[in-house]
């Protein structure tokens, strides 16, 4: 039995045993996701209904793709850009084709909801612990202006011209 899943925005065509590598899906190397956007179902030269598939599948590793290059140029301008990319992947092993409820669940983000109240209270008391600083006593402004006024040499008074 194979089917068409969508996953990461591309559509894949799968049947049990095959690898796969798209868009990158969160989770460890031994974790088992389920793909649910099933599009198509067929068995040999049938189609079947795709409501109520689901495809289980293996993360096998979270890798990254090859680098691709971005060169931008405009002639005769002096613009020249180089820039690289590499697109974080995630190669899948299809276990099972088959219903939704047989399939395994992706995995849940509950330890990371109940992770995030403990890093709050061990940050809060950090907070509190500090002591404020005082702030520092302003000097008074009057001993710069006399000072200034001090400087200011006195003004010259212009030299006559002579006349040729």
């Amino acid at each position: 039995m194979f089917a068409i899943v969508r996953t990461g925005g591309k559509q894949y065509r799968v049947a049990a045993g095959d690898k796969i590598a798209v868009e990158k899906i969160e989770g460890e190397a031994g974790d088992t996701v389920s793909l649910g956007d099933v599009l198509l179902a067929g068995d040999g030269g049938e189609v079947k209904d795709a409501k109520g598939l689901a495809v289980s599948a293996e993360i096998i590793a979270q890798t990254r793709g090859e680098k691709v290059i971005v060169f931008k140029k405009r002639r005769r301008h002096n613009y020249r850009r180089r820039n690289g990319h590499r697109q974080s992947l995630t190669l899948l092993r299809i276990l099972a084709v088959g219903d939704a409820k047989k399939a395994a669940p992706k995995k849940e983000a509950a330890p990371k909801a109940e992770a995030a109240p403990a890093a709050e209270t061990k940050a809060a008391p950090a907070k509190e612990a500090a002591p404020k600083k005082a702030a520092a006593p302003k000097k008074e402004a009057a001993p710069k202006a006399e000072a200034a006024a001090e400087k200011k040499p006195a003004a010259k008074k212009a030299a006559p011209k002579k006349d040729a």
